[in-house]
């Protein structure tokens, strides 16, 4: 009886063709490509529930509705008015749960999108100290040259790196003002953390922050100008900035004034020697949307009925961690960013082993079959794909996006 359970064994064995039982050599990209494009011949099956993985204006939160977004808004009324005020100063007390922005800070909502309230920071209070500027992709480097070439500041040193790199920035100054991206959206490199920046400084840190708040973790201690827009994780509209202020960024507001530096309205945070405390109490600058106003409001909430900011950094690490078990069974699929700790978890930013046109055309053939809009790297970055993987987008979606991918690499790679 146990003879016959061997003999059986071991012809069963001898029968199994030796691929099944010897580990296959490793196969040349070519022969990887022809084997995909025989596996991926046929369009897959599931399709994201949602095809929008734009960098921003990003993804709607998950079970968004006009109609019960905007229910409420104060449309036709004053941004003056009691309710608007109530609305705006709801909106800034909301940002500083989330966020769980210090007591003593200022939050305050600011005209044109990050871009306006980083600017607005840096032309009221650069120019007292020598400055650091740090960048490793383009919005970065657009701020170095506002600084040098509108500013006009002599005393500037550069901290930079090529695309998917980070520079070396423990050589920063503390006693110098520090000028950084928390999070490069055209590039998905991020800093890992704040340990560089010194708790003993007397420089002021400009934060700009527009694709990693409400997905990154942000010591405040470590930050005293940040700034970001609405319209990135929480999938606001686009048109408004946030700007958050330390305690020693509102001394130098109310202690330096820049020579022969005139400021329009639009960007005076100070008036005589003192803060414009209104701005951070709702009162703004200008007339903002109460729409956008609403749609911010739905989103905050949405977040802190989710779970706030741990629930928020958790569902864009799902996506991010989705993305790189893909890549790493993905032999032509790369991050653009070299090192792990540096990778995005929300404008993730991937580069693909295919001419700069096929890439086009994989961008182009998700579009038109309404898989995924807007995922073609950033106009100034090197080709590929750019993917938001913000707290608004599901992680599934993402999980259905990557077999189509696949299936039109290997559709345009093939031919």
């Amino acid at each position: 009886m146990l003879f016959s359970r061997v003999e059986g064994l071991r012809k069963s064995i001898s029968s199994t063709p030796i691929a099944f039982i010897k580990k296959s050599a490793p196969r040349s990209a070519k022969v990887n490509n022809l084997m995909l494009s025989r596996n991926m011949a046929t369009e897959p099956t599931i399709r994201p529930s949602c095809p929008n993985f734009s960098s921003g204006p990003c993804a709607k939160r998950p079970g968004w509705t006009a109609g019960d977004a905007y229910a409420d808004a104060a449309t036709g009324r004053s941004h003056r008015s009691k309710l608007g005020k109530a609305k705006l100063k709801e909106a800034i007390v909301l940002t500083g749960e989330v966020l769980g922005v210090p007591d003593d800070y200022k939050i305050g909502i600011v005209p044109a999108s990050d871009t306006g309230a980083i600017e607005m920071a840096m032309w009221c209070m650069l120019g007292a100290k020598g400055v650091d500027m740090c960048y490793w992709e383009s919005f970065g480097k657009g701020w170095l040259t506002d600084v040098k070439n509108q500013l006009k500041l002599e005393d500037v040193r550069e901290f930079t790196a090529d695309y998917g790199e980070l520079p070396d920035l423990s050589k920063t100054d503390p006693d110098r003002d520090i000028v950084f991206t928390f999070n490069g959206t055209t590039s998905g490199v991020r800093v890992p953390n704040l340990d560089w920046i010194s708790d003993k400084r007397s420089g002021l840190t400009f934060n700009d922050a527009t694709s990693a708040c409400f997905a990154m973790h942000i010591d405040w201690t470590k930050v005293d100008i940040t700034t970001y827009s609405w319209q990135k994780v929480l999938g606001g509209e686009g048109g408004h900035g946030v700007l958050i202020l330390s305690p020693k960024a509102v001394e130098r507001l109310e202690s330096f004034t820049p020579k022969n530096r005139p400021l329009p309205k639009i960007f005076q945070l100070s008036k005589k020697g003192k803060l414009i405390d209104g701005i951070f109490e709702g009162a703004t600058i200008n007339t903002p949307s109460m729409i956008c106003v609403e749609d911010y409001l739905d989103a905050l909430n949405w977040a802190k009925g989710i779970g706030g900011l741990s629930a928020l950094i958790a569902r864009s690490n799902a996506n991010l961690a989705a993305i790189s078990k893909w890549v790493d069974a993905t032999p032509w699929a790369h991050f653009l960013a070299k090192d792990p700790a540096h990778r995005s978890n929300t404008s993730v930013c991937l580069t693909l082993d295919a001419d700069p046109a096929i890439v086009k055309k994989i961008v182009a053939d998700l579009e038109s079959l309404q898989v995924a809009y807007d995922i073609g790297a950033y106009r100034d970055a090197p080709p590929g794909l750019r993917i938001w993987c913000g707290a608004t987008v599901e992680t599934s979606d993402i999980e259905a996006l990557l077999p189509w991918i696949e299936f039109a690499y290997a559709k345009h790679t093939a031919a």
